[in-house]
């Protein structure tokens, strides 16, 4: 069930949502329940406050003790108003525990009431209902306390009801002739938590709605965004398996901007390099099965024209010749072909020194004396400097140079002109060799590189090259951590260019 991504994702998913929903849901049901008794308690204290004060304002015309207050039909009017407005059960009661008034809301059932209330618990005293336990007024009376609170059945009074009540006790108080604060009395109001729970109950139902459609919303949205993270993943393992089968797969077309669709490009990166390597090796393949093959194919004919008399004796040091000259490109392309792979495989190590590119130039030059003078070509040094110094590899230039000039010398007609110079550059030594020949067309500029190209035109004129010494020139360049390009014309000439870090002397 959990071997697929998408199945991960969806359950992680599924798993994290309903925890955190249950988490929200918890404390959403005891801090709704906290708040909303909290807010209910604020409510009682504050409605047994504005009673006081209600008291205390017509203190001055009540006939006798506190019973007399009551004898105000306003006060009456205002204590119903109270009780309505906090749906709670209104007690005041003397210092004796005597509830000289009470009070309900008016959508009770009064005839429901009187036993939920257990009026058969009270002490009746002259004509009043009295507390029976002295402990239900005891610590408000003490005048210690200017508000108590309690939560449960008020000690028996209200467990018919079969709800816990919240009750808020507040001590009525006044100033005698003596000037002492006189507790004469308290006001019990008293409302059943259930009903101040009912509202929790509602929100929390809501809540549980609400969770219930954003569960299987988010159950959906999180369906469709696996499907569509790991659709992309599933194309890329086909296409791997494929790959490793060694067929050819086409580019995937993966759009999204994410990182999945970055893992996508370089896919289609990977697959267009593994590609482009596959062909190299059969094109590589293709190519040194000619090369070797057709010089093979002359020495075995030759070989075979001397030892059956085919060949005229006097002709036999001729043929040997040949044959001596296809031994030595076989050789020649076998070296190259060791050192090519060296330099690609990292196993060629440069020695950096300090070198006169000029004066290596000169040098080069020179050992090529006998191959420019039997063409008659014109040799111009263009140095902007007498002496350039360059961190290179000395032995590795020196090829690169004379792989050049080979070139160069090869594809320039017979008087013609080469152009060698070098010239400083922003910290760098540019270093150039321009002919005068045949040129190469522009669709063959970028194809030079690579091992065994040869343009068209080139090659009936380079019938002993092996095709692979541009190639160790842009990979010895490239070693020194620098660039060589190319400038080319149809009939007007060649110049190749490449850099060296300069040395200030």
């Amino acid at each position: 069930m959990f071997k697929t991504i998408f199945n991960k994702l969806t359950t992680v998913f599924i798993s994290i949502s309903i925890f955190s929903f249950s988490v929200a849901s918890i404390m959403l049901y005891y801090f709704l329940g906290k708040s909303i008794v909290g807010d209910m308690s604020e409510t009682l204290i504050s409605t047994a406050e504005s009673i006081n004060n209600t008291l205390n304002i017509y203190r001055e015309n009540w006939p006798g003790d506190i019973a007399g207050a009551f004898t105000n039909p306003l006060i009456n009017i205002t204590l119903n108003a109270y009780c309505e407005n906090t749906g709670s059960v209104l007690w005041i009661i003397d210092r004796d525990g005597r509830i000289i008034k009470s009070a309900y809301y008016r959508t009770w059932d009064y005839a429901k009431s009187t036993p939920i209330l257990t009026y058969d618990k009270f002490i009746h005293e002259f004509g009043y209902p009295v507390l029976p336990d002295e402990q239900m007024y005891k610590k408000v009376m003490s005048g210690n306390y200017d508000i108590v609170q309690e939560k449960g059945d008020f000690y028996g009074m209200f467990e018919k009801s079969g709800k816990t009540w919240l009750t808020i006790e507040k001590p009525i108080k006044y100033v005698n002739s003596e000037g002492k604060t006189v507790v004469e009395g308290a006001i019990l109001l008293h409302a059943p938590i259930p009903d101040i729970l009912r509202a929790r109950s509602s929100v929390f139902r809501l809540f549980m709605l609400s969770v219930l459609v954003s569960m299987l919303i988010s159950i959906t949205l999180v369906y469709l965004s696996a499907s569509r993270i790991t659709k992309p993943l599933k194309k890329m393992a086909n296409a791997a398996r494929l790959i490793a089968k060694g067929e050819t797969v086409q580019k995937l077309d993966i759009k999204s901007k994410d990182e999945v669709g970055e893992l996508a490009a370089n896919f289609n990166y990977m697959a267009a390099e593994l590609q482009n390597h596959e062909n190299i090796r059969r094109e590589f393949l293709a190519n040194i099965s000619h090369e070797l093959r057709t010089p093979m194919t002359s020495i075995k004919g030759f070989v075979e024209g001397i030892l059956d008399g085919t060949i005229p004796k006097e002709k036999e040091k001729v043929y040997l010749t040949i044959v001596k000259d296809e031994i030595s490109r076989m050789s020649r392309l076998v070296n190259d072909l060791l050192d090519l792979s060296k330099i690609e495989a990292g196993e060629l190590k440069l020695v950096m020194k300090k070198v006169n590119i000029n004066e290596l130039i000169r040098r080069c030059i020179i050992k090529m004396e006998s191959l420019i003078e039997k063409k008659s070509i014109n040799i111009e040094f263009i140095f902007e400097e007498e002496d350039a110094i360059v961190s290179a590899d000395p032995d590795a230039i020196e090829r690169v140079v004379i792989n050049l000039l080979h070139n160069a010398v090869k594809f320039t007609p017979i008087g013609g002109k080469i152009e060698v110079g070098t010239y400083r550059q922003k910290g760098k030594i540019y270093v150039s060799i321009k002919d005068n020949g045949i040129g190469i067309d522009e669709k063959d500029i970028d194809m030079i590189w690579k091992r065994f190209y040869k343009s068209d035109k080139s090659r009936s004129q380079d019938r002993k090259g092996t095709g692979l010494g541009l190639a160790i020139v842009k990979n010895l360049i490239s070693e020194h951590k620098q660039d060589i390009w190319v400038k080319s014309q149809l009939g007007k000439g060649t110049e190749f260019i490449f850099t060296l870090d300069s040395i200030d002397l």
